[in-house]
């Protein structure tokens, strides 16, 4: 909710915010033409991205120490972590494998033949 008595357009009025109730809200939110909510079939057909900072993070590994583990140049690790960019279809599903089993992945990357 925009504050109509501020003259600086864009700042939300918080105190009015917290005060509606989660019906007011949601009328609000709908209200919103520059920002209508996703539907069901939006969000079904939206690219499903791995969270890289929270995969490195629970890995126990500094950004530096994850792009040299996996492969991966640090700036593009950054660049993820950042949302400056986002990982192409491969690179979600190497992400996806890593964060599902980080050991055999590191294993098969030490393999002089892998």
């Amino acid at each position: 909710m925009l504050n109509r008595n501020n003259p600086r357009r864009g700042e939300t009025d918080w105190d009015r915010v917290r005060g509606m109730t989660d019906a007011e809200a949601e009328r609000a939110a709908r209200a919103d033409v520059d920002a209508p909510p996703t539907t069901a079939r939006e969000l079904a057909a939206m690219k499903r991205v791995p969270d890289v900072r929270a995969i490195r993070k629970r890995l126990k590994l500094t950004q530096r120490e994850f792009a040299r583990r996996f492969h991966l140049t640090l700036a593009v690790v950054r660049d993820w972590e950042q949302r400056r960019s986002t990982p192409d279809q491969a690179a979600r599903a190497f992400l996806r494998v890593i964060a599902y089993d980080a050991k055999t992945v590191e294993a098969a990357l030490k393999t002089r033949n892998g």
